[in-house]
């Protein structure tokens, strides 16, 4: 992986990663909705929804229609979307590996894990 594409979807991430943004695209890939609608849903103000929707909107994830004096928001890459909230609805248990896990890891690739 290049470096434009890490910081590419470095910022996707980080724009999904507050718990507010993340209402929103959920509710968003239920259908368009303006500021208004997302505040009636959401405890949040208009200001600070409308901030939110700023950072996903540069990051890629949601868009917008003008009608009249109202945006009406959509998310553009509802497949991304969708995906990663089913990866993180999943709730994966968290991995752990014991010291004879790795050794064998180590042993098959035919070398250590770290260069010293």
């Amino acid at each position: 992986m290049n470096l434009d594409t890490a910081n590419k979807w470095a910022e996707v991430l980080k724009a999904l990663a507050h718990s507010t943004r993340l209402q929103i695209v959920a509710e968003l890939l239920k259908g368009t909705k303006c500021v208004t609608d997302i505040q009636d849903i959401l405890p949040a103000s208009q200001a600070n929804i409308s901030q939110h929707l700023t950072v996903l909107r540069h990051a890629g994830i949601v868009s917008f229609t003008q009608d009249g004096s109202q945006r009406c928001y959509y998310v553009c890459r509802p497949k991304l979307a969708s995906s990663v909230m089913a990866l993180l609805a999943e709730g994966e248990p968290v991995m752990c590996k014991s010291k004879d896990d790795i050794n064998r890891e180590k042993h098959s690739a035919g070398g250590a894990c770290c260069v010293r």
